[in-house]
């Protein structure tokens, strides 16, 4: 009999918040993976962070054994996701791994845009989707009306549509006996070469890079000699197996199933996600389609609060890195903030991550820039460029062209706050796509933004327009060219490197207004005048000035002629020139930190 009959590889796909961890909780529980008195919340998350905000950031396999109704047992895998946007190519390709998923919906809350996008991503990869409405139990829950857009979404019945708790447990045994009739077994050849999809890796500070992958063809043994076919290195198989809550290990791994591989892959970035892996003789010829290299949309500036404290950054990111191939970063220095790095991240909320688990797990406290993205230059020369900070940007004398990178946007929100969220996405350069109403009281907004108006402050706004109601979603969306300049801050004439910024032209005064009114309540005053200046090259477009302390020198002049008085402050002007010429302004540290950091 073939094993492959008998495995179910699914995934679960949901909206942050929607009850996926504990839906995958209940499941460990009814086919007594875990013990209940070992059982805990949000078995598989595993970082403190993910537990505290209730998202998923790393994928985590399980695989049960389940004993159906037609008593069989089965061998049901399954593969976790991340929820959030920052994460979808790796939600792609853990979903390519699978044959069904389970689209979670909360039943007070409704359809949101993460899970619409998930959805597609599933359409794409040809899965059996079952629909699942979570929290039927909560008081606010909404199941006939949320069953009808989840219904008219999919094109299924009401009927097909499963009401769980997954925090009461009712309803979930069966859910399990869906996946086991309505999920497809794997397709698998045990004759072909290998072929194993990696959709995920750890790095483990005993064994080196661990990579998670599902067998495709063929069957990977130990001891194999196995080829990665993005980057060609080669390693002996020292270790396989499944996954429980821990790594079990075993012999091999055959067609359909889903396990890991130990082979001393000394880094983590020598696995790449989406990768095949084969062995090296009677190796397959082609790759599993849709791998691609994951490159980092936003950049931040990350410095020590502490000057001293740059080695330990340094090695901090080191350690971050085995454990987190997404981030990139490189050594950069600021007249400011002193010795630090440019770090590339996938999104935001990955910043974020980044930025917690530097503190965190290395004790690092850490100051951040303003996030900026990668902008595209066409020099005059015909050469191409890749911009990620303001002070390596060309002077406009030799640039041709500049493109910023676009994203397609997805808003779903209640029919109330559609204005509000319009006037929003037209002040950040957005331009209106398609509107679907997904049904009288919700509708769907699909805007084309550039990413660089999106990553600042767009999330929050959005929320507050919209009372917390909207969900957004986004994508990298290719290069548009804009006319973009670079915007220089001057203190006394002299340019500060620290607050140089590329924006749009037409936003350029008001953003130059803004940071020079800013400086102006943070600059001290000295005993001469401070002008700040915002310059777009040698054009000076918005100015201000810090007013300077002022000694009455006229104090003790009373009666007299007036030409005394004027003498004394003709005096006393010239003896302030002289000290603008010799003095020095120094700029607080609250001054960069105001402007430069996000809050």
């Amino acid at each position: 009999m073939n094993k492959a009959t008998h495995i179910r590889n699914f995934s679960i796909i949901a909206h942050i918040d929607h009850g996926k961890s504990t839906l995958a909780d209940r499941f460990l529980e009814l086919t007594k993976t875990v013990e209940k008195l070992k059982m805990q919340e949000q078995m598989l998350d595993n970082m403190d962070l993910e537990r505290e905000r209730g998202i998923t950031i790393k994928s985590h396999p399980v695989r049960m054994s389940y004993r159906a109704s037609d008593g069989k047992d089965y061998q049901l895998n399954l593969i976790d996701t991340p929820g959030h946007v920052d994460f979808s190519y790796e939600v792609s390709r853990s979903l390519a791994a699978c044959e069904g998923a389970l689209v979670v919906v909360d039943a007070s809350q409704g359809i949101e845009a993460q899970t619409l996008t998930n959805i597609y991503l599933a359409l794409e990869n040809d899965l059996a989707i079952i629909p699942v409405m979570n929290k039927i139990d909560l008081p606010s829950a909404r199941p006939d009306e949320v069953g009808r857009q989840l219904g008219e979404l999919l094109g299924v019945e009401q009927e097909e549509i499963m009401r769980v708790s997954a925090k009461t447990g009712e309803g979930v045994s069966e859910v399990l006996e869906q996946i086991v009739h309505v999920v497809p077994s794997p397709k698998t050849n045990p004759d072909q070469p290998l072929r194993a999809l990696t959709f995920d890796s750890v790095f483990d500070s005993y064994r080196g890079a661990v990579a998670y992958v599902r067998v495709i063809d063929g069957r990977l043994r130990r001891n194999d000699i196995i080829r990665f076919m993005a980057n060609e290195h080669e390693y002996e198989v020292q270790e396989i197996g499944h996954f429980r809550l821990g790594r079990v290990p075993q012999d091999q791994l055959c067609g359909g199933e889903v396990g890991y591989v130990i082979a001393n892959v000394k880094t983590l970035s020598d696995i790449k996600i989406g990768d095949t892996i084969t062995t090296r003789l009677n190796g397959a010829e082609k790759p599993i389609a849709g791998y691609r290299e994951v490159k980092p949309m936003v950049f931040s500036g990350l410095y020590p609060v502490d000057k001293g404290d740059y080695e330990d950054l340094r090695t901090a990111l080191e350690k971050l890195c085995l454990n987190d191939a997404a981030v990139t970063y490189q050594p950069e220095s600021s007249s400011a903030l002193g010795f630090g790095f440019r770090a590339g991240f996938l999104g935001l909320l990955h910043m974020e991550v980044v930025q917690e688990r530097l503190f965190r797990e290395f004790g690092v406290d850490i100051i951040t820039t303003i996030p900026n993205v990668k902008y595209k230059v066409h020099l005059k020369t015909g050469e191409e460029l890749f911009i990620d900070s303001p002070a390596s940007l060309p002077s406009a004398s030799e640039i041709a062209e500049t493109h910023e990178p676009m994203s397609k946007v997805q808003i779903i929100t209640p029919t109330d706050f559609v204005g509000a969220i319009m006037k929003l996405c037209e002040e950040k350069r957005g331009k209106l796509g398609t509107m679907e109403y997904l049904e009288t009281t919700r509708v769907c907004l699909h805007y084309r933004i550039p990413l660089a108006e999106l990553i600042v402050d767009f999330f929050d706004k959005l929320k507050s327009c919209s009372r917390g109601y909207a969900s957004m979603d986004y994508e990298f969306d290719g290069y548009e060219g804009e006319d973009l300049v670079r915007l220089d801050i001057m203190i006394n004439g002299d340019p500060v490197d620290a607050f140089s910024a590329i924006v749009h032209r037409d936003q350029a005064y008001s953003y130059g207004q803004m940071i020079t009114q800013k400086l102006k309540e943070l600059i001290p005053r000295q005993m001469f005048a401070i002008a700040i200046q915002a310059a777009i090259g040698t054009r000076v477009i918005a100015r201000t000035s810090v007013r300077p302390y002022r000694k009455d020198v006229t104090s003790k002049c009373y009666g007299g002629d007036i030409s005394r008085k004027r003498k004394l402050l003709e005096k006393q002007k010239a003896g302030k020139k002289r000290m603008k010429q010799v003095g020095n302004v120094e700029i607080p540290q609250e001054a960069f930190l105001a402007v430069l950091s996000r809050e």
